[in-house]
């Protein structure tokens, strides 16, 4: 049974790839990751936030003007929020790669052109085999269109595609306009890579403090719906691999992305829920399922599901939405 796939460039021995998150901060879950069956791992997030505080604190530290003001540094995030800062995440990505013999993805997290693009060519100095660029951008600007934000989406993954030669994927949300155009877009300016979808965590107000505080709940298996449409309307129709991500827990969930078209799927809330060694448990049922159904690899079912490739594609689309909404009992 050949469960291998191809992401990136790289060959993997599973398309499932833990996600970027808390339990890549120890070499010693990678290490578990990697025997789990895990074919690639995306570390934890770097964002520009961190290394813009980096940036402020070394102009502080050589730079002494009477009217500089220090305590501006505090409206940035303390670096213990962070865990590591940006000269760690690199050593991390070093030693990582010494601790696992699976593709070692890093994690960009960002807003804007900024210090980011050059702090690229140094996780690729590091040693990463690819990164992914987590961009996160909430369009508060009255006066800025959607044009301009999109546009800004497509400058950073030019900008960066300049600045390396690794493979480059790109996490977006599903928030444009045109989610086929920004996918088509981001294509032709270098990604080798969708990820589909990020989720924007979304803030709380404590009743108690009256305060806005983060609140994040793990995603749930109905979380998988989204980016099953889209990958399934995409695949065939760029050139970019597509990864699945958000509501990923079961072997039927990671069955499903690859019949839609997913090169690999990503996995963080199952494993934050159930422990590392559910990807062992996810692939063992994968493959039984797949012996029972007589395939003989991931390739033979990829995109077989896919927009181009059912009888009806109008069941992607707005064709079937009156029949789901009166089939509900």
């Amino acid at each position: 049974m050949d469960i291998s796939t191809t992401y990136l460039g790289f060959k993997l021995k599973s398309p499932i790839v833990p996600s970027a998150g808390p339990l890549s901060q120890n070499l010693g879950n990678l290490k578990a990751m990697e025997d789990a069956g895990a074919g690639a791992v995306v570390i934890y997030s770097i964002f520009e936030e961190q290394i813009e505080n980096e940036q402020m604190e070394l102009y502080h530290h050589t730079t002494a003007h009477t009217d500089s003001h220090p305590e501006a540094l505090s409206f940035f995030p303390a670096e213990i929020d962070y865990k590591l800062g940006p000269d760690e995440y690199l050593d991390h990505i070093r030693k990582a790669k010494e601790s696992v013999n699976i593709p070692v993805i890093a994690s960009l997290n960002g807003k804007s052109l900024g210090g980011w693009i050059e702090y690229a060519k140094k996780i690729e100095q590091a040693g990463a085999d690819a990164m992914e660029l987590n961009i996160y951008r909430l369009a508060t600007d009255l006066d800025k269109s959607g044009e301009e934000v999109d546009k800004s989406y497509i400058e950073i993954v030019q900008a960066v595609r300049k600045e390396v030669s690794i493979p480059i994927a790109v996490k977006l949300g599903p928030f444009f306009s045109s989610t086929a155009w920004m996918a088509h877009q981001l294509d032709k300016a270098g990604a080798n890579g969708l990820v589909l979808f990020n989720r924007f965590y979304q803030p709380d107000i404590n009743l108690e403090s009256l305060e806005v505080e983060p609140s994040v709940i793990l995603s749930t298996p109905m979380a998988m719906r989204l980016p099953l449409r889209w990958i399934a309307i995409l695949y065939g129709r760029i050139t970019a691999d597509l990864a699945a991500t958000s509501g990923i827990y079961s072997e039927q969930d990671v069955l499903k992305m690859i019949m839609a078209g997913a090169k690999v799927t990503q996995m963080l809330s199952s494993l934050l829920k159930f422990g590392i060694g559910h990807i062992s448990d996810v692939i063992t049922q994968m493959v039984r399922w797949m012996e029972e159904k007589e395939y003989v690899s991931l390739d033979q079912m990829r995109g077989s599901m896919s927009y181009m490739n059912v009888a009806n594609p109008s069941q992607f689309e707005r064709a079937n939405y009156m029949k789901v909404i009166n089939s509900y009992k």
